[in-house]
Formats: structure tokens, sequence, C-alpha cells
């Protein structure tokens, strides 16, 4: 058995728990980058009607709920880019956590492996050793006879 087998059970436990972290913060940012995109689009949208209405002539009361609705409008997408881009700092960070789980489990399953080698190869040893005293005892009996 590979001595450090827990260490690289729980190595990989923890890999998996920041690869299901990761993907949550992945949907997370597409999640977020979706809704700037939407409030960017309905802020564009929202501009054309504007400005078929300021050509078909608009009231003062028309104009100041436009120009209300703008400022909020776009105090919406202030908000959600900087959500996206908190968004985007989170799932850096998680990638750069996944990656160093990542590298912790290579290692370990490199030691595995090794170990796994090297007991292979003392049991291919210690098979030879028995072959070759199988055939060194029948040449003795032989040898006798």
């Amino acid at each position: 058995r590979f001595p450090l087998q827990s260490v690289l059970d729980l190595s990989q436990l923890r890999l998996d728990e920041a690869t299901r972290r990761l993907g949550e913060l992945i949907s997370g940012e597409q999640q977020a980058e979706e809704r700037l995109r939407l409030l960017v689009d309905y802020r564009t949208e929202y501009q054309a009607r504007f400005l078929e209405a300021a050509r078909a002539g608009l009231g003062r009361g028309s104009w100041q709920n436009f120009q209300t609705f703008f400022a909020r409008l776009d105090a919406a997408i202030e908000q959600a880019g900087a959500m996206a881009e908190a968004s985007r700092q989170r799932t850096a960070a998680g990638k750069q956590e996944w990656l160093a789980k990542r590298g912790r489990v290579k290692a370990f399953d490199t030691l595995a492996q090794r170990h796994e080698t090297r007991n292979q190869h003392a049991a291919q040893k210690r098979e030879q050793k028995t072959v070759d005293e199988h055939s060194a005892r029948i040449t003795r009996e032989k040898t006798r006879e």
C-alpha cells in the first residue's frame, strides 16, 4: 500500500470540491455577464425609442422621465459591470486554487505511480530469485544423478 494514499485521497477530494466551486464561479460569471449584456441591450433599445419620440416631439415631462430613466439605467449598468468584474476576479482566483490543487494531486499521483513501479520491480526480482533458486535446485539434482 502507498504510504501517502490517504493524503492522495484527501487531495483528490479537495480537487473535486475546487472543481465544483470553479464550475459555480464560472456559471456565476456567465450570469453576471449576461445581466450586463441585457442591460446594455435594453439601454440601446430604450435610447432608440427616446430618439424616435424626440423626433416626434416630446413634452418637458416626458423628456425628464426619459432622462431620469436613463440615469437609473446607467447606474444599473455600472453596478452590473462592477458585479461582472468582481465575478471575473473570483473566477480567476478559483482557477488559481484549482490549478494549485490539481498540481498537488498530480504530484501525489506521480509518487503513487513510482511506489507502484518500485513494488512491481521488487516483486519481479523476488519472482526471478525464486525461479533461479528452483533452476539451481533442479540443476543440482540432475548433477547428483
